[in-house]
């Protein structure tokens, strides 16, 4: 395994502070050199700024591009691989308008629309603002690639180390750590004789290198005055097949994921996650992004994995909705009625859940996909149905959705 990311959690300021964009990457790379030298890859160095609107000096939705350029600049000249602007906020309607704006001027840069959480409830405008802005963000260049870099949220707190859900929100500045961990499922998993065997050696896996990465990333941020949030220890996949989520599930005994007893062996991949004692950040779940997994891609080209079942599992053990091929001629409304669904679920179960949706132009259901990435598999467009959405949906109006009572 290694670490998909070391995500610093600062306010960079605006104008933005660029001593302070360079003390962040000192500390960042610092923690890295210390990872390495005790054995971990670290993949990726990345900053997370607090929502505009809430940053020392709130910056006005127009002027987000030019943050978004600034930013890049800043982290290009320090080292650091990515950046993201925080979300836009359900009581900032032209902050989502400029959301697409602030993607197509900038190339490392990574943001995101919150548009449902306890405090507000479920926004159907925020949502319809988040469906207009992948809608749009999608004709950016000719391949619907750019809404890799933006997501919708649903519950989703500060300190999430993992992009493009990653952003701060008050406090002294942060570091924490994303992990890129699903081969440590297959591994454990593959070799194990007994359920009960299997999670031992798993929570055992887990604790050791936690505790480990812990120890040397509280002691680097300590020295630079950071506070160390945690690990998201997600089980994130790379596309290949021993390093594939999808491998592991199937191994546990679900023999094409997708089908009958795929729920059953993702929830047991998440109580392994939730038994292990460890410090934590972010959503700490199981990740399943169709473009990123190969086998997860391929059981969505044979049209055996659908979106139906990726929202089975955000109720129980996924964390959203995650790089999901759809056809380029996706309607806005099709587009909503999929993240009001993807809320809902999240406030009844009190889950964060993201949703990154691509829609390809020129692509419809079943045409192949195959981007010249080197982390995304290839695989065919997912269907998404264009039913309409009419009565209290379609208002401007809030659903208030309290969480499950089991009383």
């Amino acid at each position: 395994m290694r670490i998909r990311a070391l995500t610093g959690f600062i306010d960079p300021g605006w104008p933005i502070d660029s001593k302070f964009i360079a003390k962040t990457a000192q500390c960042l790379k610092d923690c890295r050199s210390a990872l390495r030298d005790a054995g971990s890859e670290v993949q990726t160095l990345r900053i997370a700024t607090p929502p505009p609107s809430e940053m020392s000096t709130p910056v006005a939705p127009a002027d987000r591009p030019d943050l978004a350029r600034r930013l890049e600049a800043e982290i290009f000249i320090q080292g650091i691989d990515y950046a993201s602007i925080g979300p836009a906020l359900p009581d900032e309607p032209d902050g989502f308008d400029m959301l697409p704006k602030v993607l197509e001027a900038t190339d490392t840069v990574f943001s995101s629309g919150l548009y449902a959480d306890p405090t507000v409830g479920l926004s159907l405008t925020a949502a319809r603002a988040c469906a207009r802005a992948i809608h749009e963000i999608s004709t950016i260049g000719d391949n619907g690639f750019g809404n890799l870099r933006f997501a919708a949220l649903v519950n989703v707190p500060s300190g999430v180390p993992f992009f493009p859900a990653a952003y701060h929100r008050g406090g002294p500045p942060s570091l924490a750590i994303a992990t890129e961990s699903a081969d440590l499922a297959v591994s454990i998993v593959k070799d194990a004789d007994t359920p009960q065997s299997a999670k031992k050696q798993l929570i055992a896996a887990i604790e050791t290198h936690a505790a480990n990465f812990a120890r040397i990333a509280d002691a680097v941020a300590s020295n630079h005055d950071f506070r160390f949030l945690g690990i998201d220890f997600s089980f994130a996949p790379y596309p290949e097949t021993q390093r594939s989520i999808g491998t592991a599930l199937e191994a546990i005994g679900a023999s094409t994921f997708g089908q009958s007893g795929s729920a059953a062996a993702a929830a047991f991949l998440t109580d392994c996650l939730d038994s292990a004692r460890f410090q934590r950040a972010g959503f700490c779940g199981l990740f399943l992004p169709v473009l990123e997994d190969t086998v997860l891609a391929a059981r969505a080209s044979e049209g055996i994995l659908t979106i139906s079942d990726l929202l089975l599992y955000s109720t129980l053990c996924g964390t959203g909705l995650d790089t999901i091929p759809l056809p380029g001629d996706a309607s806005i409304e099709a587009l909503t009625g999929l993240l009001l669904d993807l809320g809902a679920i999240g406030l009844r179960h009190t889950k964060p859940l993201t949703a990154r949706l691509m829609p390809i132009p020129g692509k419809t259901a079943g045409d192949a996909v195959h981007f010249d990435f080197p982390y995304f598999a290839d695989s065919r467009v997912m269907p998404l149905p264009d039913a309409p959405l009419a009565g209290f949906l379609i208002s401007s109006d809030t659903l208030d959705i309290g969480p499950y009572n089991f009383e």
